[in-house]
């Protein structure tokens, strides 16, 4: 006669390993909230400190296009316009200063939910975000910036009109191109993350490289300013060396067969 196995006991919660605690969804939520708590306060700070030196903060944005013409001075023409730029320009700054405290909050309330080896993907990706982005706003700064405005300023000799620049419309110029050409140098990890999760191999990427081109000088036409092929050059080179250098990142991140 068959005997019937008893019922399997139903599941039970993971157990909590040493040093370990489980949380309840109330008590993630009052760490998120503190862990916003202090990533605020250091953007506060950061503001703080942007305010105090906002003035140095635009002279310094000033520097390329003074450096291209002798007779360059910025002016507003509404009452509030420099004070919204100077208060636009210290909150951006007290974002950067604050930004490293608000991803190593981020990278501490999702850390103890990774694995070890998800959690150093994710520091080394942070690093090297960081580490593209500025580099990205260092070359838009010291080599795309100065021919863009060299180009706008004198374009035309000077015969037809002279540059009289809003403070406003040109600290908007000058971040924005300085913001995006920091996007723009993170080519290489979202080359070696399509790579990673299998979504494209280093070999298709490598047959692409005609399609990367084209698409780096497309990329550098959105954002440089202007229309002269020297900038957008200056632009797009990089963006190709980068993808390259995704390629090869990609070899040794991709799934094996």
């Amino acid at each position: 006669m068959s005997r019937v196995a008893p019922p399997e006991p139903p599941g039970e919660a993971p157990k909590e390993q040493p040093g370990e605690r489980y949380l309840t969804v109330l008590e993630h939520i009052e760490e998120l909230r503190f862990r916003l708590f202090i990533s605020a306060a250091f953007v506060v700070i950061g503001l703080g400190v942007s305010l105090f030196f906002g003035n140095d903060i635009i002279t310094f944005l000033k520097k390329p296009a003074e450096a291209r013409s002798e007779n360059f001075e910025l002016q507003f023409i509404e009452p509030f316009e420099l004070f919204v730029t100077y208060f636009r320009v210290s909150l951006l700054g007290g974002l950067i200063l604050g930004m490293p405290m608000i991803v190593y909050q981020g990278l501490r309330f999702v850390s103890p939910g990774l694995s070890s080896n998800e959690t150093r993907w994710l520091y080394a990706t942070v690093a090297g975000t960081f580490v593209l982005f500025l580099g990205g706003v260092a070359f838009a700064y010291y080599i795309a910036l100065p021919p863009a405005l060299g180009f706008l300023l004198d374009f035309g000799g000077g015969d037809i009109a002279k540059p009289n620049i809003r403070v406003g419309s040109y600290v908007d110029f000058v971040t924005r191109l300085l913001f995006w050409t920091g996007v723009t140098f993170q080519t290489p990890l979202v080359v070696m993350y399509l790579a990673r999760f299998g979504i494209v191999s280093a070999r298709q990427l490598l047959r692409w490289w005609r399609f990367a081109i084209v698409g780096a000088f497309v990329i550098a036409a959105i954002v440089t300013p202007t229309i002269d092929p020297v900038t957008q050059s200056l632009v797009a080179g990089p963006i190709i060396v980068l993808y390259f250098l995704g390629i090869i990142l990609a070899v040794f991140v991709q799934p094996r067969r």
